[in-house]
């Protein structure tokens, strides 16, 4: 097992953190690097705001090198929507900046409403950002005056359900992809009924494989330091976020060519797999150690990430 310099032995792994309202994401993560005394190669999966609460996973050491997987996983988000004000920040924490009636604004217009924003579409991010413009985070930028040139970014929204419809609030749900702000999508929403709008509670409900029902919030984290197991109960192996990839398990041999970055064949067994598809790859004796991928023309696997750890995975296929 990795060893810190100046701490415990490293750990690596998922913990499946729900933030609360309050702090930053970076906030939330200080709080973990104290509580689990793991303060290098740690990091957290999408950039939530201190008004937003719900599911942050938090990565450890090897895991760190899976981290793309989890910000471009799915996320699912439930909002809700202050329609008749408009903010700077499309949210409550910012300034009022123009208010209108809601008055003859139906469920039917807020449903009618709702389709264009569905698909591939391109949207303009909230000047109160944590997107960089020439260095400079767009928050930072806007609150010393600076003007900023924002530029639409193409997002993917998979689908959104009116939950509550009791003027002037809406309730809704949100399934999307990576990039996709839901203070924009509240502003552009109130735009569209002519009344303007703006988040005034944001929940992550899920994110990839994290979800809210099964995560643990950062006092139940430290909560656990006493218990049997210790926090580290709350650790998912590596290999979890790909758990709805194939695996395969491999020799000795294969397994040091892979780790050297080299192909290898593993027979006929495998042909139903996709070009390019990506696998799991296991030791004999059930260690995660490599993301592989699948070349049909050479009938071979080839390493995109490999990994080092120590123990055996509870993913591991049968051998």
């Amino acid at each position: 097992m990795a060893k810190s310099r100046n701490g415990p032995p490293l750990k690596n792994g998922f913990v499946n953190l729900y933030k609360p309202v309050g702090i930053t994401s970076m906030e939330a993560l200080r709080q973990v690097k104290r509580i689990t005394s793991q303060r290098n190669k740690v990091g957290h999966g999408g950039t939530m705001d201190p008004l937003a609460q719900g599911v942050l996973p938090v990565c450890f050491g090897q895991a760190t090198r899976l981290m793309d997987f989890v910000v471009s996983g799915r996320k699912r988000y439930r909002m809700e929507v202050t329609l008749g004000v408009s903010t700077t920040t499309y949210d409550a924490e910012g300034e009022i900046v123009n208010t209108m009636s809601v008055d003859g604004i139906t469920q039917e217009h807020v449903e009618r409403a709702l389709p264009p924003f569905v698909g591939n579409i391109d949207q303009l991010p909230p000047v109160y950002s944590a997107l960089k413009v020439q260095g400079q985070r767009m928050y930072k930028l806007a609150r010393a005056g600076v003007e900023v040139d924002r530029k639409p970014r193409p997002v993917e929204i998979y689908d959104i359900r009116l939950l509550e419809f009791d003027l002037p609030k809406l309730v809704l749900e949100v399934d999307c992809g990576k990039g996709a702000y839901m203070r924009s999508l509240a502003h552009d929403l109130g735009e569209t009924l002519g009344c303007g709008g703006h988040v005034v509670d944001l929940i992550r409900l899920s994110t990839g494989r994290f979800h809210a029902d099964d995560s643990i919030t950062p006092l139940q984290l430290e909560e656990a330091v006493t218990e049997v197991g210790g926090w580290e109960k709350h650790l998912h192996p590596v290999d979890w976020v790909l758990k709805e990839l194939r695996s395969i398990s491999v020799g000795k041999q294969a397994e040091n060519l892979l780790r050297n970055g080299q192909a290898v064949s593993l027979g006929p067994q495998f042909m139903d797999a996709a070009y390019l598809e990506p696998f799991r790859a296991y030791s004999s004796e059930g260690r995660f150690f490599a993301l592989v991928r699948f070349e049909r023309p050479a009938n071979s696997w080839r390493p995109v990430k490999v990994f080092q750890l120590d123990d055996p995975s509870p993913l591991a296929p049968d051998t």
